[in-house]
């Protein structure tokens, strides 16, 4: 494999005390990723970050900072996966997730089937819809362990899209940059759909060059089964957030 490539991979992980996921092997997985974006970038806008070593760590690393609030083997949906992020990392270095990658746009849904099937990730499967839609369908109404989406909408907003998704006794997390002007908004629908907001992990994002960025990951239990009225339809949601 590429040794800058393999070198700045372990570095970025280092930084970022993912050291659990800075082998040689992952970093060769990770850049086929990598190359596979990129070629698809060139016709289809997947991200705007086109530099590897800002793709380590601004889509690999950021990732994958969630893992650890992960359980083994849990049934996991990532909503509004867009290029795949967090679910393509998450499903790599940890292979013992069964990987759910939601998003309402078809483009992308077809970019990580072929994605998937091309680097033979064998533990991610696709869906194409609205979150508030599939969320009604009883093989998906709180069938997941764990939910997570990275920078999709507000948290009062998000935790109408995802919590019933969870099931009683799981989590969902919605990773952020900065949620401290959300969590007020938010109490009440993490009340009203059967969640209990937990203590937040907050920290650092070493990047590459040794700069670093704010992030959060707001994690919220289930405890309950959400009321059958959720999740609204998209203009309520958005028009009038619990």
């Amino acid at each position: 494999m590429n040794q800058v490539f393999l070198r700045t991979y372990k570095d970025v992980m280092r930084m970022n005390r993912l050291e659990e996921f800075a082998s040689e092997e992952l970093a060769e997985k990770f850049e086929a990723l990598t190359a596979r974006m990129l070629e698809v970038n060139d016709h289809m806008n997947l991200t705007a970050i086109r530099e590897i070593p800002d793709i380590i760590a601004k889509h690999y690393a950021d990732s994958l900072m969630v893992a650890k609030h992960i359980p083994h083997k849990a049934k996991i949906i990532d909503i509004g996966c867009g290029a795949g992020f967090p679910s393509l990392p998450l499903a790599i270095a940890r292979p013992d997730l069964n990987v759910t990658a939601l998003d309402s746009t078809a483009k992308r849904v077809i970019y990580i089937e072929e994605t998937v099937r091309l680097l033979k990730i064998y533990n991610v499967t696709t869906e194409v819809g609205r979150a508030e839609e599939l969320a009604r369908d009883p093989h998906y109404r709180e069938r997941y362990d764990f939910a997570v989406a990275r920078a999709v909408a507000r948290l009062n907003i998000l935790c109408e899209l995802c919590l019933c998704y969870v099931k009683p006794g799981g989590v969902f997390a919605a990773m952020k940059a900065d949620a401290s002007d959300e969590l007020g908004d938010a109490i009440d629908a993490i009340f009203m759909l059967g969640g209990k907001l937990e203590p937040q992990d907050r920290f650092k994002l070493v990047l590459a060059d040794g700069s670093e960025a704010a992030r959060e990951i707001v994690l919220i239990s289930k405890l309950k089964p959400a009321p059958r009225i959720f999740p609204r339809n998209n203009t309520l949601i958005t028009k009038k957030p619990l």
